[in-house]
């Protein structure tokens, strides 16, 4: 197999695409299901958000008739395309141990595009609903990307100065009190990027009808649909892999051991979600900049403190 050959195959069947979206549409399943069961309902049966995908792919598109067509038509393909960069990226990483200098930071910078197309998606639809949406997750990345970096400056302060996620996975900064506080702040900015309760405040249903999302139908509502169950997989990861010592690199027990931190950290983020009430903007704004970015800025002094002075444990 040539190297372009390989490459595609990478991207589209494994672990691109279709090996991501089929985890994704069955962790959504578990979401699902697990608030469900929370709230004392049955819950879909497994199939369910393939079944949801498949029929939206059999309706009609509809585009406003005051929107910017080209924008609204590429925002979602966009943000899927950076969803699926990143998955690619950690479960290549992940599986080979392939990896380049400052993948970190690349991988940062790939996290934000889904809500910077999910931004420009809502801005082009012309709707009013949208526009409150559209203000809304503007705040809202400004007020969880700042202490999301800081959290990984402090990974980067843990593992003496190491931009490389393969090596970065042979640390495990959250077994110190600067990276557990970290691994927290960064669990909840993760929350808020896949819009889940509390921090579904541009999405709000009962109050702005789906806000971002509203004007979508059909197969581009599908591709969003798509990109949040492919973010529920490829977030997480991200977190297994900067907090937690990743999946290890030898089949067998690390590999289960992988998996089983991958669960933790969704069943964290099914907690948060099931045990919250929705937040207002000012209220998440200032939790992220006040109270995210003084646990933080603590922790940052630990860990240089711990650095400095080889105390692991800080």
């Amino acid at each position: 197999m040539t190297e372009a050959l390989q490459n595609i195959f990478w991207i589209l069947v494994f672990p691109g695409f279709v090996f991501t979206i089929v985890l994704g549409l069955v962790a959504c399943w578990i979401v699902r299901k697990v608030s469900a069961l929370v709230q004392w309902r049955v819950g879909p049966p497994l199939f369910q958000p393939f079944y949801d995908v498949m029929k939206l792919m059999g309706k009609e598109t509809l585009i406003p008739q005051d929107g910017q067509r080209a924008v609204f038509i590429a925002a979602p393909i966009v943000g899927l395309a950076g969803v699926l960069l990143l998955s690619t990226m950690l479960w290549r990483t992940t599986i080979t141990q392939n990896d380049f200098v400052g993948d970190i930071i690349v991988a940062i910078y790939l996290m934000i595009l889904p809500s910077l197309a999910l931004i420009l998606g809502s801005s082009a639809s012309a709707s009013p609903h949208a526009s409150i949406g559209t203000s809304r997750e503007m705040k809202l990345v400004m007020g969880y990307e700042l202490p999301l970096v800081l959290a990984f400056i402090i990974v980067i302060i843990k593992t003496g100065g190491q931009l490389s996620l393969a090596e970065i996975t042979k640390f495990t900064p959250a077994l110190s009190i600067s990276g557990m506080l970290a691994f927290l702040v960064s669990l909840l900015c993760i929350q808020a990027k896949l819009g889940f309760v509390p921090f579904d405040i541009a999405e709000s249903e009962t109050e702005i009808a789906s806000g971002l999302i509203m004007e979508y139908s059909g197969p581009l509502l599908a591709v969003w649909k798509m990109m949040q169950a492919m973010m529920l997989v490829a977030l997480p990861l991200f977190l297994v892999m900067v907090f937690l010592g990743g999946f290890g690199t030898t089949a067998g027990w690390p590999l289960v051991w992988g998996i089983g931190k991958y669960v933790l950290v969704l069943v964290l983020i099914i907690l948060i979600k099931n045990t919250n009430p929705r937040v207002r903007i000012d209220q998440a704004m200032k939790f992220f900049w006040v109270y995210c970015g003084i646990a933080l800025a603590i922790a940052i002094i630990l860990a240089s403190i711990g650095s400095y002075y080889d105390i692991n444990w800080l």
